[in-house]
Formats: structure tokens, C-alpha cells, sequence
């Protein structure tokens, strides 16, 4: 019975999970009596277009309603420590929304990002784990400070659809971005990578190391070139630095890393993945992104099929 979904744990056995997935994406609409009379409740703290519009339609594929609210428009601004003397600009504390979030609704998706003040908070997932103690109801991130896990599912999909090998070398690789981004994408994907235990490599500059949690048994190469040889897909993300004192900085916009045809002319005619929205000409050239290679548009679709298969499960087990 899965009562919440963070990460690879919550999935169970992989094997299952992805055949479940493949009976899913030939039949989207047979399970509809699952979620007859049930409301899905999603809560956006942050902006989001693929999660949005996929999770949505997952939840319609099985027969739910939804609900979405993005807490940043047309709702109270929600105080979210303890302890605060809400003399500012918030009107609502989490502890009294997400009981009555919790009373609308039999399930609940939350999306809320890193902030980059505290390594510590952002690690503790501390909205996330308020939902689940407070809220009465199973929870399931749709992306969070450290993890993204509907992302990285639907990775997965995508790898074993598209994968000539049964041990497929699969490639992420930091690329630059004039923004501070979260460690969420390639957290998620590091993790969910090790569980379906292909030949798996890490590549970044110095100073970009990744949780040692998620990380795992990973190979890790500072040498991108080296990384890149003999690869079948090429993971492509930027992050910002995890390890103290930087955390939640750029330190460094070194465009020598830009996934460019020059770069998949060392892999084994690579499949080039990014989890979108992607910054043309820093993360990826124009020619490797729009490529036949280029897996992002399928790779995005199945993010509906990741969530469906997820929230399938919350139904089966409410």
C-alpha cells in the first residue's frame, strides 16, 4: 500500500512498476472506476507546466477530480515557520491550510522548490513532511527541495522504451546556467538510475557534487569527454553546488560543457534527454536538442504516464 511518494522507495519493485506502466500507456482510460467520486488536490509554491498539465491529466485519465492551487496566486500568502509573529505580508499559517486542504480532498500533490537559505531546511523537506503530518491524507511530491521523482520515473520510461542494450550506459552531465537551479532533477534521476542499476556515470566540474544519498554507488568523472564516451543517452542538467560554503550558488558558467554536436560525436550515437524547460545554447545546442536523437517531447509525454501510474497506486490503496 504506498502512502506517500518521495522517491525510488516509495515505488516498490521496479520490474512491476514499469510493466505496470507499459499496461497503463496502452489502456489510459481503463481504470476510471479507481478514482470515481475522488478529488486530487494539487498545491503549486512554485511555477510548473509539464507537472501541471500531466499530473492533471493522469488524475482525468482515472476518473478524478482536481483541484489546483497555486498558492502564489488568488490564495492567502501562507506563513510556513513556527514561532513567526505574522505582523508581515502572510495571512495564513500551513497549520491551519493543510488541515483544511486536507478536508476538500483523498489525495494531495505539492510542489515546492528549494529556497537556497539553508541547506539544512531545504534537505529536512520540511513543507512536505507539514502535509504529511497535517494534512490527514496521502502526499506525493511533484517536485521539491531535493527530489523529483515523477521526473525521474518518467526518465526511466523512457530509457527502457528507447534502450538497445539491456545495461544501458547512461550519461548526466552538468551543463551551464546563468541561474542558481535545484540539485532536485539530478537528485531524483541519480537515484532512480542506481535502482535500475544500468552503467551508470556522473560527470560535473569541482564543486558540483551531488548528495552523497543520491549520488550512491554512481561513477563519478570530472572529465565530461572521458564521461560521454561509449554513451547511450546523455542526460543533460544543470545544478547549482551542494557542498558547503557554496551551496545554492553558481560557481561556474563554463560553456566548454554545452552538449553540442561535437560532444555526442563521442558517444555511442547517444539519445539526448533534459527534463525541459532548457536553456537552448547554454545546456544544449540548437542541432543536438533538435536532432532525431532528441528524446525531451517523448520523454515529457510520459511524465503523464509516471503520474498515472503513481496516483493509480494511492487509489488502489485508499
Amino acid at each position: 500500500m504506498m502512502k506517500q511518494f518521495f522517491g525510488v522507495q516509495d515505488i516498490g519493485d521496479l520490474g512491476k512498476a514499469l510493466s505496470e506502466t507499459f499496461e497503463v500507456k496502452k489502456n489510459r482510460f481503463g481504470f476510471q472506476h479507481l478514482g470515481k467520486n475522488k478529488t486530487l488536490l494539487m498545491i503549486f509554491f512554485n511555477n510548473s507546466l509539464r507537472t501541471r498539465l500531466s499530473t492533471q491529466k493522469a488524475a482525468m485519465n482515472l476518473g478524478m477530480n482536481v483541484m489546483v492551487l497555486d498558492v502564489n496566486q488568488g490564495a492567502w500568502k501562507l506563513e510556513t515557520e513556527r514561532g513567526v509573529v505574522m505582523d508581515g505580508d502572510k495571512s495564513e499559517h500551513l497549520l491551519e491550510a493543510i488541515p483544511v486542504m486536507g478536508s476538500f480532498c483523498d489525495l494531495i500533490g505539492v510542489r515546492s522548490f528549494a529556497k537556497f537559505e539553508s541547506k539544512k531546511e531545504d534537505y529536512s523537506e520540511s513543507i512536505l513532511q507539514q502535509f504529511i503530518k497535517y494534512s490527514g491524507k496521502p502526499v506525493f511530491s511533484m517536485e521539491s527541495a531535493t527530489c523529483h521523482p515523477l521526473q525521474a520515473f518518467a526518465d526511466l520510461i523512457t530509457i527502457e522504451e528507447y534502450k538497445k542494450t539491456k545495461r544501458p550506459k547512461v550519461v548526466l552531465t552538468w551543463a551551464p546556467h546563468p541561474k542558481a537551479l535545484p540539485q532536485a532533477v539530478p537528485n531524483s534521476f541519480a537515484q532512480w538510475m542506481n535502482a535500475a542499476d544500468y552503467d551508470f556515470v556522473v560527470t560535473h566540474p569541482h564543486g558540483y557534487e551531488l548528495a552523497p544519498q543520491f549520488v550512491g554507488n554512481a561513477r563519478i568523472e570530472y572529465d565530461q569527454d572521458k564521461a560521454l564516451e561509449g554513451a547511450d543517452f546523455v542526460y543533460a542538467k544543470n545544478w547549482s553546488a551542494y557542498t558547503d560554503p557554496n551551496y545554492g550558488k553558481v560557481i561556474s558558467k563554463d560553456m566548454a560543457w554545452t552538449i553540442s554536436d561535437a560532444k555526442m560525436a563521442l558517444t555511442n550515437n547517444a539519445y539526448f534527454m533534459h527534463c525541459l524547460p532548457v536553456r537552448r545554447n547554454m545546456i544544449v545546442t540548437d542541432s543536438v536538442i533538435e536532432s532525431p536523437q532528441s528524446l525531451v517531447i517523448p520523454e515529457a509525454a510520459n511524465r503523464e504516464i509516471s503520474a498515472e501510474v503513481v496516483i493509480k497506486r494511492f487509489l488502489e490503496s485508499l
